[in-house]
């Protein structure tokens, strides 16, 4: 890695003094998008951060961020790490009590809010933050005894302080040390209390350095961004683009991602498996429904597309009749989906959870490319990543340059390397339990190495342990059963200490009421939907496909569908996707113990 930086805002400056005219970020703006140049985003920045010494800000302190994604918490966050200061990340959808422990725990001094309904219910609460001196909000207007402030204002503050400071911004950046605390991102709190992962300047600037180093981005991409900023994958993007210099389009609303790519015409993509999934069973149920022609053609494309993926994945390309049937292909189907994507895209990148081999395959027949990768946030998100060369489908690729990975003896991953956290805030018993005494990191996550690609299997505290001593990686058949039936919107596998596997299946609304106003249910609630005959004939068959070519002791032997989708809003997954286990158990104990009342199932 030929050039490297101590820091994050020396870094972010480097970018600003070297393509200060090329575009940085676009931002929604009316019915189309408004453009940023680095050298505008540098001012920006520059006004921020002054703004923040002049409210009393010194090095390493912290200001916490509570904002849904857009262009001001990038802004922010730069401006805060500019400051010299470290950034706190907070969920917009964190509970309040959880917004109040995160700001005291962190000892946050300024905090940046979306708009007044997300700075008044912390100022309401002051008493309980009193190490907090300054609310900066986004939108809305500030308060008359100015602890509520807005950007303009902050930003005239700034602008005021460098005046009767020159030179001062510029010194402060380059006395950012490189094991200076940047980063504080609480855990999304499954269970108890979240813990806040303390990630140094140097996480990131290593991050960005292997990202670099793979060639898989270059000056000339351009991203479009909705992922939460508060969490460690959307957070090591944001340091890639200060070292490559590609441009990003920001606009965290998930229900414009369509739209939006659409108008971006981005050439990658950062997502969860979720989206995939969803947009998965959206193509293959449409072309079920449409039946006759339309489904043979389909299918014909996919047979098609699935011979050339497997040459392309050798390192050859089609030829002759293959090439020709290919090029008809593209033509009547993987057109439609390569112009909904934008009619640009390279590459998505997948994170966060695991993503199903056959989603991955899937894709890659119709040109799409899912490169997954894999990190926690203990790691400053990036360990390892498929890249275009190095593509292992059910796999998330080789290490990045520079980190390195042990399978310990009962199976579990470990990590070491620039990008691994120095510790959890406050907590020096779990830091010790997650970092042994040479520095690796444990991850909790059970896989192993092919060839040297890094296979995940399961979460080590998610593995089910019969009563009968057998092992089941539970998110193995959740993602079958996803990829099996496109109704469903999330599973939970359940049995540890049982004597057999049981699962819960929550529905998505939209596909399965489409089905529903097809098959003669049309007019009723959802509730009653998931309840009917026939849902539960429908579903019944993925089950049973599910169970086909598993152990005897991993079939799911008794299931229901739930009344109610699991959502974030509802406290069944944290704001990465992810499903709370413990929670959803817990919300459903009942039905789970009426599987198991006087039933005996032989394994």
């Amino acid at each position: 890695m030929a050039e490297t930086f101590r820091s994050v805002p020396q870094m972010f400056l480097a970018r600003v003094a070297k393509t200060p005219d090329r575009e940085a970020y676009l931002q929604p703006d009316g019915a189309g998008w408004k453009a940023f140049t680095w050298r505008e985003v540098g001012e920006k920045v520059k006004a921020i951060a002054c703004g923040l010494r002049s409210l009393g800000l010194v090095d390493e302190e912290r200001g916490a961020i509570l904002s849904s994604t857009r262009l001001d918490w990038i802004l922010a966050d730069l401006g805060i790490l500019s400051a010299g200061g470290a950034t706190t990340t907070i969920y917009p959808s964190s509970t309040t009590p959880d917004c109040l422990f995160i700001l005291k725990d962190s000892g946050a001094r300024v905090l940046f809010a979306e708009n007044r309904e997300q700075a008044d219910r912390i100022a309401a609460r002051r008493a309980d933050v009193p190490d907090l001196k300054a609310i900066v909000v986004f939108d809305g207007e500030g308060t008359a005894d100015g602890f509520v402030l807005t950007m303009g204002a902050l930003a005239e503050k700034g602008r005021a302080w460098d005046a009767a400071n020159p030179g001062k911004f510029e010194a402060i950046v380059e006395a950012v040390r490189s094991d200076a605390l940047a980063t504080l991102i609480y855990t999304s709190g499954t269970t108890g209390l979240p813990k806040g992962v303390e990630l140094t300047h140097d996480c990131w600037v290593y991050e960005a350095e292997g990202i670099d180093a793979l060639k898989l981005l270059n000056e000339d991409d351009r991203q479009f961004f909705w992922l939460p900023l508060a969490h460690s994958f959307g957070k090591v993007l944001e340091a890639a683009q200060l070292r490559i210099g590609f441009s990003t389009a920001v606009d965290g609303r998930v229900d414009k991602i369509v739209e939006n790519l659409g108008q971006v015409k981005p050439t990658f993509v950062a997502a969860v498996p979720r989206i995939f999934e969803k947009i998965y069973n959206k193509i293959v149920t449409g072309a079920k429904e449409a039946g006759g022609a339309k489904w043979a053609i389909f299918s014909w494309a996919f047979g098609v597309g699935r011979e050339v993926s497997a040459l392309r994945l050798a390192g050859k390309e089609p030829t002759g009749l293959l090439a020709f049937k290919h090029a008809i292909a593209h033509k009547l189907v993987f057109s439609k989906l390569h112009t909904l994507f934008g009619g640009r895209l390279r590459f998505f990148i997948s994170g966060s959870a695991p993503l199903a081999k056959s989603l991955g395959e899937f894709f890659h027949a119709a040109g799409v490319l899912i490169a997954e990768g894999y990190g926690l946030t203990e790691t400053s998100a990036a360990s390892c990543v498929n890249t275009l060369d190095k593509l292992r489908f059910g796999t998330v690729g080789p290490p990045l340059p520079g980190t390195r990975i042990r399978i310990a003896e009962d199976g579990e991953i470990l990590i070491k390397g620039r990008g691994v956290m120095r510790g959890y805030h406050n907590l020096p018993g779990p830091t010790a339990e997650a970092l042994d005494g040479d520095g690796w990191l444990h991850t909790g996550d059970i896989g192993h190495v092919e060839d040297g690609f890094v296979k995940i299997t399961d979460r080590k505290k998610d593995l089910i342990k019969t009563s009968g001593g057998k092992y089941v990686a539970p998110q193995m058949l959740e993602r079958k059963l996803a990829i099996v039936c496109p109704y469903v919107s999330n599973a939970l596998a359940h049995g540890d200490n049982r004597n057999f596997v049981s699962m819960l299946v929550a529905l998505d609304p939209e596909a399965i009421g489409k089905w529903a106003a097809a098959h003669g249910l049309g007019g009723k609630s959802y509730a009653e939907i998931v309840a009917s005959a026939e849902v539960k004939a429908l579903i019944a068959p993925c089950i049973d496909e599910i169970n086909k070519d598993v152990s005897p002791w991993e079939q799911v032997k008794r299931w229901t569908i739930l009344p109610a989708d699991l959502t974030l809003e509802s406290g069944d997954l944290t704001p990465s996707m992810k499903l709370k286990r413990k929670a959803v158990e817990q919300k459903y104990r009942s039905v789970l113990e009426s599987f198991y009342e006087e039933t005996v199932v032989s394994l």
